[in-house]
């Protein structure tokens, strides 16, 4: 067999910079498992095809397994002459076993078959993303019940708005992480397509069953154009298109709890094992892990921009350009995971600050749109009760008070609709209670929404 299992018609040794330059085994390596998983049941397929015997595919799928455990201990040796993980196993498949080994390559190519490992691969990625996802969310849900007592302020353009539960935040974030969980599961469906039997652009002569090898591989279904298999990467861009909001999600969280745990909001106390200090400030306590959720955002994004400069403008079909496709999703992949298994445990045990939070709940006037839909219902019009709302927050803030704090002539000068009843619209306890169309931040309408979250993710 010649040293390259395309070298037949080639008459020069491959010269060693092309070697280094064009190799992908320094990163395709961690496919070993699905390679072989996708060798085994193309084997298996052959059999039934008849163009193996069943000794013969005994033979091929045992030598495989052994080759994978060697891989899994750390004892196998990698050799950048052979380029990628698809030669590395075939090679050493034929070593130990011959022209058995040399069989199992029938009716496939490299094309259909790192399309296949990178499926498989992909898959199972994907439903790990999705238990990682799934322990963020019951994080936030396993707070709600012991922050249910504390009102927030909420904000808009970063200036304090109206008042909302605590765990109306913290469920914003299990909504946000369950369509993330959603697009996933959309993605997945186009993933679970199998391409192995395509071959190198063309499909094959051979009798070949392309419907048992997914079968094997568990797809739900099966790639119908040979030419589009090789060039297909649609569902890696799909897929780190996700991670992209998953990480533009985790990015937002983590700014504002950075945000929360300063001295100037003082709502959050992060946990002294998640958090690092100065090397020049004894007093410091640096949220350096949000930061860095933040920070790697950054890396997550440039990955979809790779994937997708790197598939525009490609012909059909198989280009090695498509080498690259991998280097774009582990990147991204090990990023968001890395984030998400992170972020649970510190969502978890971090602390709101009562007192602190408590303290200045008032300030800034949050009851005043509750104070405007309290004369809406007393027949004035919404833009009329607007402009007189804004008129008594200005007067309070010409007296340093609040808008409860205003007597009711002052409101009654600016209203003589308003009666003494109005006190019910003012104070941020009021207005938590008010708050009760479906899916508000009031105290009501958030726990039956903090109960519909438990029952959803099963916690009991």
């Amino acid at each position: 067999m010649s040293a390259k299992a395309w070298g037949g018609r080639f008459a020069e040794k491959t010269d060693a910079l092309v070697e280094r330059f064009t190799e992908s085994i320094s990163f395709d390596a961690r496919l070993a498992a699905v390679d072989i998983r996708g060798s085994q049941a193309h084997a298996r397929m052959l059999a039934k095809a008849g163009l193996l015997t069943d000794d013969e595919c005994r033979q091929i799928v045992e030598v495989l397994t052994t080759i994978g455990e060697e891989i899994t201990r750390g004892e196998f040796v990698w050799k950048i002459e052979l380029e990628d993980i698809h030669m590395h196993i075939e090679s050493e498949l034929i070593r130990r076993i011959g022209d058995v080994g040399r069989k199992l390559h029938t009716g496939r190519s490299r094309n259909d078959q790192v399309s296949t490992d990178l499926k498989l691969y992909v898959r199972d990625a994907i439903d790990e993303l999705d238990r990682l996802l799934q322990d963020v969310q019951l994080a936030f849900v396993g707070r709600c019940e012991r922050d249910a007592d504390v009102v927030l302020p909420g904000y808009t353009h970063l200036q304090r708005a109206q008042p909302v539960m605590a765990n109306h935040y913290w469920l914003a974030y299990c909504e946000k992480f369950q369509r993330d969980r959603e697009r996933l599961a959309d993605a997945r469906k186009r993933v679970n397509i199998c391409p192995l039997g395509a071959a190198a652009l063309a499909g094959t002569s051979l009798p070949i069953d392309r419907f048992e090898t997914a079968k094997l591989l568990g797809f739900e279904s099966v790639a119908a154009n040979s030419l589009d298999v090789s060039s297909d990467r649609d569902y890696l861009a799909e897929t780190i298109g996700a991670l992209a909001l998953i990480a533009v999600h985790l990015s937002g969280w983590a700014e504002e709890w950075i945000l929360w745990c300063t001295t100037e909001f003082g709502f959050l106390k992060l946990p002294d094992a998640f958090t690092t200090g100065s090397s020049i400030m004894p007093q410091k306590r640096n949220p350096d892990v949000l930061e860095l959720i933040r920070g790697k955002s950054a890396r997550v994004l440039a990955d979809q921009q790779q994937i997708l400069t790197l598939l525009k403008g490609l012909p059909l079909a198989y280009n090695r350009d498509l080498q690259e496709d991998k280097l774009a999703f582990f990147d991204a992949l090990d990023t968001v995971a890395a984030s998400l298994e992170i972020a649970a445990p510190l969502i978890t045990r971090a602390e709101l600050r009562r007192e602190t939070i408590r303290a200045r709940i008032e300030e800034g006037y949050l009851d005043a749109t509750t104070l405007m839909e309290y004369l809406i219902q007393r027949g004035v019009p919404m833009r009329t009760g607007h402009e007189v709302v804004g008129g008594l927050v200005k007067l309070a803030e010409t007296r340093g008070c609040q808008l409860a704090e205003l007597s009711l002539e002052d409101l009654r000068a600016a209203c003589d609709l308003i009666e003494p009843n109005v006190t019910d619209a003012l104070g941020v306890d009021h207005v938590v209670a008010k708050l009760k169309s479906f899916g508000s931040g009031g105290r009501e309408a958030v726990a039956e929404r903090v109960a519909a979250w438990r029952e959803r993710l099963g916690v009991k």
